[in-house]
């Protein structure tokens, strides 16, 4: 846990913070929803006092075992959620105020503590236990520094609309309105200094899709060309789909499908400020939808759902809402979908199956099942994407072709 934002303190963000942190971990809300509700709530707050809250939110979510386990307890009333605010405060280098609400905190002991627990692993990286045996159990001498770099913050990466810009002339737009970037090798801008990029003049003309380094590796993966008829059916909110419709120059026809309908109205918004026209959204209502498309798609992309794994550092308080069990099901899904989905490629047709997880079981020993009793697909390649070897999300993708005959 490094250095934070440790700026004066004010009361009334402090119990901001409190009160989000109690709906996160008492009532199960997700920490980006929480935090987009407060936010929302108080527009009068400036970009500091704004950043302020989301950095000791997530933060204290990441942190959480190590934090309340400094701490002695975990926080039950609002007077424990209090001192688990000072305990994080002052690791992140931070000097508390005299506040009743620190009285009991001695700052000396909080930080001997600390020394003496990091090195607990499972203390150390604040996961539950279950999490660090399943880790090491499937990545081996890979584990470690997997889960330290998932401990990092994420960082922003944004994916120009190439129908629209090119990189240089997104970054020079962008520079305009105080949002400094850096060019990847696959043309993304990595953020370095930001704002807030959704109030843009050039988000709003659908010149950019914030989307992370590895996730935007899948589209170019399943090597589309105009003209193709291209299926994602998994497509959730859409963003490979609006990858793959640029990549296809805006020519033939893309159906984004999903089981979720409500995720797919979201997706055509994105559409229409990306300038899209190629895509189709059609809900999975039932076998039939699937048994419709046999044989049409020439490449079919399939993200599937996962543990989410590899994106941890964005959604932290997964950590504390995964389980054994919910994997064990996620990896029936998966399993699932392999079996019954591909009947829509053509022979001759791409599949790429890909997820945002770092677990094998979830990933090429998947494809290794898929392919024992499917002989009609043969891999191509496959790819894992840890978060430690490029600094960005964990991700997997595998590339299978189906037989011409």
């Amino acid at each position: 846990m490094g250095k934070k934002n440790t700026n004066r303190l004010y009361p009334n963000l402090v119990q901001a913070v409190v009160s989000a942190l109690q709906t996160i971990f008492t009532e199960d809300y997700y920490a980006d929803k929480v935090i987009q509700r407060l936010l929302k709530s108080n527009p009068k707050w400036g970009s500091r006092d704004r950043a302020f809250l989301a950095e000791s939110v997530y933060e204290i979510v990441r942190w959480y075992r190590l934090l309340y386990t400094v701490l002695g307890q975990e926080p039950k009333t609002e007077e424990d959620w209090w001192e688990m605010f000072g305990v994080y405060y002052l690791l992140a280098g931070g000097a508390l105020p005299d506040w009743k609400e620190f009285s009991r905190l001695d700052a000396e002991q909080i930080k001997k503590r600390q020394t003496e627990l990091l090195k607990d692993r499972k203390i150390r990286e604040s996961i539950p236990d279950w999490l660090d045996e399943r880790g090491a159990a499937e990545l081996g001498e890979h584990w470690p520094e997997s889960i330290a770099a998932l401990n990092r913050m994420a960082q922003v990466v944004l994916r120009t609309n190439q129908l629209k810009t090119t990189s240089a002339e997104l970054a020079e737009l962008l520079s305009k309105d105080g949002i400094e970037t850096r060019t990847l090798e696959n043309g993304g801008l990595l953020v370095t200094k930001r704002r807030n990029l959704f109030a843009t003049k050039a988000f709003k003309q659908g010149l950019f899709e914030v989307q992370d380094f590895s996730s935007q590796q899948v589209a170019p993966f399943l090597q589309v060309e105009p003209g193709m008829q291209v299926v994602d059916a998994c497509a959730g909110g859409g963003g490979k789909s609006l990858h793959l419709a640029t990549l296809m120059e805006n020519k033939g026809r893309l159906l984004a499908m999903d089981t979720a309908a409500w995720k797919l109205n979201e997706l055509k918004k994105r559409a229409r400020r990306n300038g899209i026209h190629i895509v189709e959204t059609r809900p999975i209502t039932n076998s039939k939808v699937i048994k419709r498309l046999e044989g049409k798609a020439d490449r079919l992309l399939l993200d599937v759902p996962c543990s989410g794994l590899g994106v941890i550092r964005r959604n932290p308080d997964a950590k504390w809402k995964l389980s054994n069990d919910f994997i064990e099901r996620v990896r029936k899904e998966q399993a699932d979908i392999l079996d019954r989905y591909p009947r829509m490629l053509k022979p001759g047709g791409l599949l790429v199956y890909a997820t945002c997880s770092i677990l094998p079981s979830e990933n090429r020993k998947q494809i290794d099942r898929f392919l024992e009793t499917h002989p009609e697909f043969e891999l191509e390649e496959d790819r894992t994407i840890l978060p430690q070897d490029e600094g960005f999300d964990g991700f997997y993708m595998a590339r299978l072709k189906k037989r011409e005959n």
